[in-house]
């Protein structure tokens, strides 16, 4: 991916961190976006020392005004964007029977406007382009339920796969191709809290044939799959990450 520019939303956290030192490594220069500046410079010095260039940006990914200042900003150093990788997300577990309804609209603005609004003003430039591949970060629990208070976090994820086969449809004319990766649960810092509950990590292992739960490196290689010409006629896809869940 030698002279192509690549965002990635989320880039500091431990999926988004993985997906961009894996674009870099494949050729790309990557561009790594969140709320928090001082987390994400340490990784665009591990971009830049991998011989990449990188620019790290500050962004409020359910804000349009602010989605769009950031792409004016990659704008400014990069002649061009090609890829977009949505890896900003929140999951917030609670019973859906007393679920606060402000907490599961935080979930949803966060996981499914926020896609929207970066696949939105990214778009508008892949239109222009006449190019371009997305790659949003969607869940296997976008398609199946789990009995551990994950109402709001399945019902984003869903709206995350849906809209992902949407643009496909909408931006196919304009070679703008739009995929999403959909892990099973991966070992993070938001994760690991989660985790360290016995009765939940042995729920969550034991539905995996694989036996384990993934860690954000497994998340790379179809990141940069869908992210290369090695996909250029593949849209509109779900790809499962998930050591074999859904196969049961």
């Amino acid at each position: 991916m030698t002279g192509k520019t690549a965002i990635v939303v989320g880039g500091a956290g431990g999926i988004g961190r993985a997906q961009a030192l894996g674009l870099a490594e494949a050729g790309a220069d990557v561009v790594v976006a969140s709320r928090n500046l001082e987390h994400l410079k340490p990784v665009a010095e591990e971009i830049q020392a991998r011989g990449r260039e990188s620019l790290a940006v500050t962004v409020e990914v359910t804000d349009e005004k602010s989605v769009a200042a950031m792409v004016d900003s990659v704008l400014k150093k990069f002649p061009h964007i090609d890829i977009l990788v949505n890896a900003h997300g929140l999951a917030i577990r609670k019973p859906a029977d007393t679920f606060p309804i402000d907490e599961w609209q935080q979930v949803m603005d966060i996981n499914t406007r926020g896609t929207f609004i970066c696949c939105q003003v990214v778009g508008r430039v892949m239109i222009k382009q006449r190019s371009g591949k997305i790659i949003n970060v969607s869940s296997v629990r976008g398609r199946y339920g789990l009995p551990a208070n994950y109402a709001a976090y399945c019902a984003s994820k869903g709206a995350v796969d849906t809209l992902t086969r949407t643009l496909a449809c909408e931006w196919a004319k304009y070679n703008v191709l739009v995929n999403a990766v959909a892990p099973t649960i991966v070992e993070t810092e938001l994760t690991r809290p989660a985790l360290a509950n016995p009765q939940f990590a042995q729920q969550m292992k034991s539905r995996i044939p694989l036996g384990r739960w993934a860690m954000p490196e497994d998340i790379v290689g179809a990141t940069v799959f869908f992210a290369s010409k090695a996909s250029d006629f593949i849209t509109g896809q779900i790809l499962y990450i998930d050591g074999g869940v859904t196969t049961w």
